[in-house]
Formats: C-alpha cells, structure tokens, sequence
C-alpha cells in the first residue's frame, strides 16, 4: 500500500521528530506535531503550557477511556473531563490537516484521527537506551543524572494519553504497520524507508 498519510508514534529521545523534519527536508511533504498544538490553541484560545498539561495529566483508567470513547464517537461531548475536550479538538485539527493533502502526522493519537482512511500507515520509532539518553543530553541539554527519569516520564505520559484515547497499548507493536529502530538504521535511513512510502504517489 502506498501511503498518503503516516502517524508517528516514538519513544522519548529516539528522534521521531528529527526524523519526520527529515522527510519534509526530503519530500516536501508537511509534518505536523507542535503545529496540532498550536492550532488548538489559537482556536479554543488556551495556552499550549496548558494543553500539554492536560496531557500529562490522561488517566489510563479503562473504565475512564471506555467512557470517554463512547461519548466522543456518539458526538456527545458534554460529560468528558478538559482533558477528553481537548482530545477531541486535537483529532479534528488532524483531520483538518489531513484534508490539505499527504502529511507525517507526530503523536497526539493521530492513527486514531485517521482510521477509516485509505493511505494511513502506521509508524513505531525505537531507540536504545544509550542512544536516547545521549540524544536528551546533546538536543534538549538535560544533564545525563536526569536523562533517564526524564525518558521515562515522558514515555509514560506517552503512553497514558495513547491508552487514555484509543484503549490500546502505546508500546504494543501490534498496533503499527512499521517498526523503526533509529539506532540500527540512523536518522537518515528512518527518513528515507519513511520517504519511500510516499514515493509513488508524488
């Protein structure tokens, strides 16, 4: 299947968004991760402090998800917490996006978004421990004593929101179409398989 559109999940300092900045560099084609937020910000007029708060703060309760799901898909919004609420103004930004055209979607259950589309493949970016670590120290000049913490914490918060929205396992590679290791491949090769999916489609 030729892709039109790949969602990307990644873990926490395997360079999913170096990559996905790759491939735009690349193909031309968008990546859209930060932007999400910033398009719900500016529509519903929230802070993006306060978005990625209320993402932090997903519940990975079943019974929670269950619920939230079920009124989400019926379009009865009015009982979900800020957090379902801002969720939902996420997945209508990505669609959103996606109308304009192919596009490398970051996070933010964007698989989700987009079931029932043609074209949707399914990206899992890896990375070993050491890697990770010595990304989170070289980019984001976290010191190596808190790298690891910080890795974890991240992925947890991960994790939660995915299961929080979808009642999937984050880390269950039976939910993607494709597994990345960036640190087998390397940046540039995870870019390009990435590119390669589009490829006939231009």
């Amino acid at each position: 299947m030729n892709a039109k559109y790949i969602t990307i999940e990644r873990e926490y300092g395997s360079g999913g968004s170096i990559i996905a900045r790759k491939v735009t560099e690349k193909s031309g084609i968008p990546n859209y991760g930060r932007e999400i937020l910033e398009a719900v910000s500016k529509k519903h007029d929230i802070s993006i402090d306060r978005i990625e708060q209320y993402e932090e703060t997903a519940t990975s309760s079943f019974l929670y998800s269950f619920f939230a799901l079920a009124r989400a898909q019926s379009g009865d919004t009015n009982l979900l917490t800020s957090e379902g609420h801002i969720f939902i103004a996420e997945q209508a930004e990505i669609r959103e996006m996606a109308n304009k055209g192919s596009a490398v979607f970051l996070g933010h259950c964007a698989c989700e978004a987009l079931k029932g589309r043609e074209g949707v493949i399914r990206v899992y970016i890896r990375g070993s421990r050491q890697d990770k670590i010595n990304r989170i120290v070289d980019i984001y000049g976290i010191s190596e004593s808190q790298a690891e913490a910080t890795m974890k914490r991240f992925d947890k918060k991960r994790a939660n929101y995915y299961y929080a929205n979808t009642l999937k396992r984050w880390d269950d590679m039976r939910n993607y179409d494709i597994i990345l290791d960036s640190s087998v491949l390397g940046i540039e090769a995870c870019a390009d398989v990435i590119c390669a999916l589009f490829e006939e489609r231009k």
